[in-house]
């Protein structure tokens, strides 16, 4: 190739690959969260820390404490305590789970108590 043509090729060769760039290039756009999934109760925002409770002597011996925890009322939009109080055990060596709110991507999902 004489010098001359490569002086001509070089602007053609800048050109398309300042045009390839600048065409793949998009602005940031977050993800959008994944839906909620059906019949979860969700929270936007996080709950408060949970209240200290005294916990009462239990009054039988097939009964265990479940603590209280908060509960989000979507309608007021607030944060509503719900004390803690005693259950009869289903059977004699079962332990309560409490339940807890998580953190996911589409808000506080709230993790139900159980038996184990």
């Amino acid at each position: 190739m004489r010098p001359l043509q490569r002086f001509r090729v070089l602007p053609i060769v800048v050109a398309l690959a300042l045009g390839a760039a600048t065409a793949s290039a998009q602005p940031y756009q977050p993800a959008s969260p994944p839906p909620v999934p059906p019949g979860e109760l969700v929270a936007p925002i996080a709950p408060p820390p949970p209240r200290e409770e005294m916990i009462p002597p239990p009054p039988g011996e097939r009964l265990v404490w479940q603590p209280g925890h908060w509960r989000w009322e979507s309608g007021r939009h607030e944060w509503v305590w719900f004390a803690g109080h005693y259950v009869e055990r289903p059977h004699r060596l079962a332990e309560w789970e409490p339940g807890h709110w998580m953190q996911r991507p589409w808000g506080w999902a709230w993790v139900p108590g159980h038996w184990r």
